[in-house]
């Protein structure tokens, strides 16, 4: 993580920097850029409200129907509902595919602006695509775009951290959550992978 970053959320939130210091798990990263967008979006689709095993699995799965691995919009549109939904996917991601394939297709979405467009703008096109929602596009936007600045409230692991870190008996509510980061901004991405790996090593505290 950036000394830019721990000094920010040093100043900012002395809980959340202590969390992170006295972690010795190996925090993972932040945000990332990927060349590959289109195949980035259709990995976000298939991990939707899956653990992050199964996703993979499916995802394996789904990316062996293409040639060198790697989905594209043409080749999806050709794949019946039957190879894609033998991969593992549900009728609903298949469908949510289809979309997206057919809007990159028409060039009613075209993914490579998005790289430089605002963030509001960006997260209105992915949204318009059916079967993605905030969660996605937050996904997106973080690990494909590579914004800093993103943070995930209704995130279930992101609230099971919170949690954890801030000594809550229940699981805070969106509203608490979105207060609380505020004082990470202008870096709560970065918040965001910190609290997911102090929650996947629950000896990170």
């Amino acid at each position: 993580m950036p000394q830019k970053v721990l000094n920010h959320f040093r100043k900012h939130d002395p809980v959340l920097y202590g969390a992170i210091i006295s972690f010795e798990g190996g925090l993972r990263g932040g945000p990332e850029v990927k060349s590959d967008l289109f195949g980035s979006l259709c990995r976000t689709i298939v991990g939707q409200q899956l653990s992050g095993k199964a996703a993979r699995s499916i995802w394996e799965r789904f990316r062996s129907l293409f040639p060198r691995r790697k989905p594209t919009a043409a080749h999806i549109l050709k794949l019946s509902d039957i190879h894609m939904r033998e991969s593992g996917l549900s009728f609903a991601k298949i469908r949510s595919l289809q979309d997206l394939s057919e809007r990159v297709a028409s060039r009613s979405l075209r993914l490579a602006p998005l790289r430089t467009a605002a963030e509001y703008e960006a997260r209105e096109q992915l949204l318009a695509v059916k079967g993605i929602g905030p969660w996605s596009a937050d996904m997106f936007l973080m690990f494909a775009l590579g914004h800093e600045d993103i943070f995930s409230p209704g995130d279930l692991g992101l609230k099971k951290g919170i949690q954890k870190i801030y000594g809550h008996s229940d699981l805070p509510s969106v509203e608490v959550i979105e207060e609380l980061s505020q004082h990470w901004s202008p870096y709560r991405t970065y918040a965001a992978c910190a609290i997911w790996s102090i929650l996947d090593n629950q000896s990170g505290l």
